[in-house]
């Protein structure tokens, strides 16, 4: 029994067998893992859930993929659904090559293969859906590395100002004019305040994912600003005080500031329950909020470790321009150059992180940082120095390749052992000992026989489908017709006679054949040699049902072919007195003449098939 399902990329219906575990989408063709599926009530769920977070509602989402996993905790399609929440994934179609292609709108410090959700859900797909998972994370996790990449070289704030931009007609909220003026007065005051009408001018045509991450992440004060419940609820909005909050709850020295407006304090969202709210309508408001930061900023300053630059004799520069021209010998592969820079950074500072890093990467021979992800330096001494020195984020950061290189290791190894298996049964049964280079080319030459045949398999079926694409249409087979724009067969494609699929559909009058094909783009008005359109071989077989849909659809009600006639002649022609009314709704123009001069009254009048008709009454009367 097929089961109903929405795709996760684009919300269009999947279709698929009971027990399936992958699927292709026909609408985006994203290649994509599914859930156990065992009833009603969990395909509710998880749709549910689907549309929460490609709304960016990632919160509630979790919520509801915990529900499902605390039933049923091998489903790993739930396990993934949660990293895709926490990371803030959403797919969007890239317009270079128009497929869907992940983005991250909550970046974590933590690479997606450390995620100990993404390991369960690895854990518990069969080998199809491990694949998938494994080639999505790896994109997320470039895309990760690209955002903190940028925000690294962001200055960090005092204050983080989140509020609700737009209303849900583009207008400014007056929440945004607050925003702003609070964002001056703190200003004036000397502290760095992130606010995204502000800070964000600068960066049209960029993602911002990157200087929010910063923001939030440098910022020891959030003010979560709103003169309306809806608004503090807002999907972005949520979305920027959700994630202070959860570096709050990990152990962050943080503050959260609610700070509302022209309403009750109990409609704040719940997760303030426990927050010092300020009414920003108060007397003193701002005198209040300025000493409280003040107080925030000067205890957070109070407890940084004081760093101190020294100088090194005879000109050779501080450590930062020392560290810079070691990371500029890695980029040029003068390893050897590198590491005596950074023990010259060594010398001045014998606690500098980077410098351990720069002589991890001089001894593993790595250009990139990101290339550490396929050496084995777990067991360097630099490596475990970068351990000892290095703050929270670089640490993170090579954990995440060293278990990518590890799992890279132990894929290797199951191969090899599977290979080895292969080999050993071989040899029993022909009694020859077969070399493991042997069996490795062995096995490849399967896999790429196999590849090669599936591709055969795949172009035979796309040259039947879309070679017999306008003879679909002409039958009405709509499943057949789906398969062939699947595989890109040409709506607008002609035959010998200048016919197109569209005008097959409509001449014999399959309505639902010709609402997709104009849904996949098909030419309403497009014409055959004899300069006929859709619309009149429609009309011509009193196809009523599909004369509506594709004036509906833009089709040029008056259009002529080469001898002058339109629709409307045809219609009068044949007697077709329902579309006759049809067309004269649509605004056809009575008085239009053949090349002889002709007129669909003169028709009317001539074959009396309309005798008696409303249809000649009106013609009649309009032609006068």
């Amino acid at each position: 029994m097929s089961i109903v399902f929405r795709c996760k990329c684009c919300g269009a219906g999947l279709e698929f067998e009971k027990n399936a575990t992958v699927v292709k989408c026909e609408y985006c063709g994203v290649m994509q893992t599914l859930p156990k599926i065992d009833d009603e009530r969990r395909r509710n769920l998880y749709e549910r859930a689907n549309h929460f977070r490609q709304n960016g509602e990632f919160d509630k989402a979790i919520a509801i993929y915990e529900q499902v996993l605390n039933e049923d905790g091998t489903d790993a399609e739930a396990y993934w659904s949660l990293v895709l929440c926490r990371y803030g994934v959403e797919y969007v179609e890239d317009p270079a090559t128009h497929r869907r292609v992940p983005t991250v709108n909550r970046t974590q410090p933590v690479p997606v293969i450390s995620d100990g959700d993404y390991k369960k859900a690895l854990e518990y797909a069969d080998s199809s859906q491990a694949g998938i998972y494994k080639s999505e994370a790896k994109q997320i996790d470039e895309i990760q590395r690209g955002i903190l990449e940028i925000s690294r070289r962001e200055k960090p704030f005092d204050v983080f100002i989140c509020y609700k931009e737009s209303d849900a007609n583009g207008q400014r909220t007056v929440d945004s004019v607050l925003a702003v003026d609070l964002y001056e007065k703190l200003t004036k005051e000397g502290f760095k305040v992130f606010c995204s009408r502000v800070t964000l001018e600068d960066k049209l045509g960029q993602k911002y994912e990157p200087y929010i991450f910063a923001a939030l992440n440098s910022a020891p004060v959030l003010i979560a600003l709103g003169t309306r419940p809806e608004y503090f609820n807002a999907v972005w909005v949520r979305n920027e005080w959700s994630r202070f909050l959860m570096l709050m709850k990990n152990g962050a020295e943080k503050t959260l500031i609610p700070a509302y407006r022209d309403m009750s304090p109990y409609d704040l969202p719940e997760e303030f329950v426990n927050l010092q709210a300020q009414d920003m309508s108060k007397i003193g408001f701002m005198q209040d909020l300025v000493r409280g930061i003040r107080k925030i900023i000067r205890s957070e300053r109070s407890e940084a470790p004081k760093t101190e630059t020294v100088i090194v004799n005879g000109g050779s520069g501080n450590a930062d321009s020392l560290l810079k021209r070691a990371f500029i010998f890695l980029e040029d592969g003068d390893f050897d150059n590198a590491e005596n820079y950074c023990e010259r950074v060594l010398d001045i500072d014998p606690e500098n992180a980077a410098a351990y890093l720069g002589k991890l990467m001089a001894e593993v021979r790595v250009r990139h940082r990101e290339d550490l992800a396929y050496v084995q330096f777990d067991n360097s001494n630099n490596y475990q120095k970068v351990v000892k020195y290095g703050d929270p984020a670089i640490v993170l950061e090579l954990e995440g390749y060293i278990a990518e290189t590890r799992d890279r290791i132990e894929q290797a190894l199951i191969k090899a052992q599977q290979a080895r298996i292969e080999a050993e049964k071989k040899a029993k049964k022909k009694k020859i000992c077969l070399a493991v280079v042997a069996v490795v080319a062995f096995v490849l030459t399967i896999i790429s026989l196999e590849i090669y045949t599936k591709y055969i398999e795949y172009t035979k079926e796309k040259d039947y489908y879309t070679s017999n694409f306008i003879d679909f249409c002409r039958k009405g087979n709509g499943q057949a017709i789906t398969k062939a724009l699947g595989f890109g067969a040409d709506v607008n494609a002609k035959d010998n006679k200048g016919w197109t699929a569209l005008m097959e559909a409509a001449y014999e009058g399959h309505a639902e054949v010709v609402k997709i094909l104009l849904d996949a783009g098909a030419d309403a008005n497009a014409k055959d040699k004899y300069g006929n359109p859709a619309l009149i071989k429609a009309v011509r077989k009193g196809h009523a049902e599909v004369v509506k849909i594709l004036l509906d659809a833009g089709a040029e009600v008056n259009a002529k072919n080469e001898y002058g006639s339109t629709a409307l002649i045809w219609a009068a022609d044949n007697g077709h007195a329902e579309i006759v009314n049809i067309l004269l709704n649509a605004g056809a123009d009575v008085n239009a003449r053949e090349n002889d001069g002709i007129r669909a009254v003169d028709y009317a009048r001539e074959r009396g098939k309309l005798k008696g008709t409303d249809a000649l009454r009106r013609l009649e009367q309009l032609s006068r």
